[in-house]
C-alpha cells in the first residue's frame, strides 16, 4: 500500500519520528497601523489562545504584533520556512533579524535557547499575508544538551533546480534538507539528525506545473514521509488517488511514489526522514527523553532562564 491516509489539514501537520511537531500557518493580515500590527481593532482576539483554523488571521500570543513574544526550547530543531511575509526573530544567543519571502531558518535548541518570532505587518497600504512553515525535527538523546545552533539560509542561497514533469513541463524544486533529483541542500546544523546522510531526512517543496509529474524514490520501510498539497485551484493525484489543496499523504517510504498534477499549478511540501526511534517525553517547548529530564529542563529553565532575555523589554512586558 502506498498510501497509508489522507488527512484534512487546518494547521497541524500530523507527522511522526524523527518529526515532533509541524506547524503551517497561512494568515491573510490586513493594513498595518505604522507600528507592525493589524490596522484593525484586536480586542476581540484571543491572545494566548488566537489558534481559530477557520479565521482568515489570528494574533497567536501577540497583543499588539502578532506571533510568538520570547518563549524557552530544549531538545530538538526547528525548520521555519517564510516563503510569502516576515517574520522577526529575537533569540538568548544574541542573534537578531527579519527572514522572509522564501527565507529559511535553521536554530538547534539543544540545552536550552530563548527565542520569540514576531510577524510584522510591514505594509501600511496594503494587505500583509503570511505563509510559514515550522517542523519541530527531533534531537537524539546523545545531542540533546548540546550547545544551541542557528543558521540562516537566505532564498537566494536556497539550493533549487527544475526537473522534467514530462509534456513540455516541469517542476520546480527547492531543498531546505537532504537531497532530491540531485539538488543537494546546504550543510545541516552540527548535531542535526539531518546530518547524517543514512538517516534520510528530506524537506523540501514543489512547485508543479499543470500536468507535470514527479517520483519519490524508494528509500527504506523505515522512513517516515509525507506529502502536503498546500497551494492550488485544481487537483493532484498519488498513483492514481486524488488530493486537494489543504489535504496531507502519509506514505510508504518503500515504494517509489508518483505525484501528477492535473490542469492547475501546485504547490507541495515533502517531508521524510529515519525514525530515530528512542522513548519521547515531550511537554510544551521541551522534547526529552524521559519525564525525569522534563523535570529537570523545567528546574533550569526557572534557574537559568537559558541565559536569560538580553534585549530588554518586549511586547509580553509592556
Amino acid at each position: 500500500m502506498k498510501i497509508k491516509q489522507i488527512f484534512n489539514i487546518k494547521g497541524q501537520l500530523p507527522i511522526r519520528d524523527p518529526y515532533i511537531m509541524g506547524a503551517y500557518h497561512y494568515d491573510r493580515y490586513p493594513k498595518g497601523n505604522g507600528e507592525m500590527g493589524p490596522n484593525v481593532d484586536v480586542s476581540q482576539k484571543a491572545n494566548g489562545s488566537d489558534f481559530n483554523p477557520d479565521a482568515s488571521w489570528r494574533m497567536y500570543h501577540g497583543d499588539k504584533i502578532p506571533g510568538f513574544p520570547y518563549h524557552p526550547h530544549r531538545g530538538f530543531e526547528i525548520v521555519t520556512y517564510v516563503p510569502i511575509g516576515y517574520a522577526d526573530h529575537c533569540d538568548s544567543r544574541g542573534s537578531r533579524g527579519r527572514y522572509g519571502q522564501g527565507d529559511v531558518q535553521l536554530m538547534s535548541a539543544g540545552k536550552g535557547v530563548l527565542h520569540s518570532e514576531m510577524f510584522p505587518l510591514i505594509h501600511d497600504d496594503k494587505e500583509n499575508p503570511l505563509r510559514l512553515f515550522q517542523i519541530w525535527l527531533n534531537l537524539p538523546a546523545k545531542s540533546k544538551l548540546t550547545e544551541p545552533d542557528y543558521k540562516m539560509i537566505w532564498a537566494e542561497q536556497l539550493p533549487e533546480g527544475s526537473v522534467d514533469g514530462g509534456n513540455g513541463t516541469k517542476v520546480d524544486v527547492k531543498v531546505l534538507l537532504g537531497n532530491y533529483n540531485g539538488i543537494q541542500s546546504v550543510q545541516p546544523l552540527t548535531n542535526s539528525w539531518a546530518a547524517d546522510p543514512n538517516n534520510h531526512v528530506g524537506i523540501a517543496t514543489l512547485e508543479m506545473e499543470a500536468g507535470s509529474t514527479f517520483k519519490l524514490p524508494a528509500v527504506t520501510a523505515s522512513l517516515s514521509r509525507f506529502l502536503f498539497f498546500y497551494e492550488g485551484n485544481g487537483q493532484i493525484t498519488i498513483e492514481g488517488n486524488p488530493m486537494k489543496s489543504n489535504q496531507m499523504a502519509d506514505l510508504n517510504g518503500a515504494e517509489e511514489i508518483e505525484i501528477t498534477n492535473g490542469n492547475q499549478p501546485a504547490k507541495i511540501l515533502i517531508l521524510e526522514g529515519e525514525p530515530i526511534g528512542e522513548p519521547v517525553a515531550a511537554h510544551g517547548p521541551f522534547v526529552m527523553n524521559t519525564y525525569e529530564e522534563l523535570q529537570t529542563s523545567f528546574e533550569e529553565y526557572q534557574k537559568t532562564q537559558f541565559g536569560g532575555w538580553p534585549w530588554g523589554p518586549t511586547e509580553r512586558d509592556m
